[in-house]
């Protein structure tokens, strides 16, 4: 099974990560590498350098960050193939040990099985 799994941190955006932020979360990304879990995982920019896109009633507007909703600001995204949601959610718990405060939102990816009849 495939899961996106999305940080939300909860420092404000563009807070720089210490020199043992860095440390710690390359032990983690190695750990997750080696047992097998880890398919990506990046880090996202700050969202002055992003933007969105949307569409309602067929029209598409487009905004250039930054966004003041911190709370929908992703800080990164990791996927891993696991055997189940228990063991994603497991993964995304020790995470939070290394990443801090914030939220990682976990979702299963479709797999071409489930669209099967």
């Amino acid at each position: 099974m495939r899961f996106l799994m999305l940080y939300r941190p909860d420092a404000p955006e563009g807070t720089p990560p210490t020199p043992e932020d860095f440390a710690a979360m390359g032990a983690f990304i190695d750990e997750i590498s080696k047992a097998g879990v880890l398919l990506a995982a990046e880090g996202c920019q700050p969202s002055e350098k992003g933007a969105r896109v949307r569409q309602r009633d067929g029209k598409v507007t487009v905004t250039d960050g930054p966004f003041t909703e911190a709370k929908e600001l992703i800080g990164g995204f990791a996927l891993v193939e696991v055997k189940s949601t228990d063991e994603a959610i497991e993964w995304g718990k020790r995470f939070l040990k290394v990443a801090g405060d914030g939220e990682s939102e976990i979702r299963l990816l479709h797999e071409a099985p489930a669209f099967e009849a």
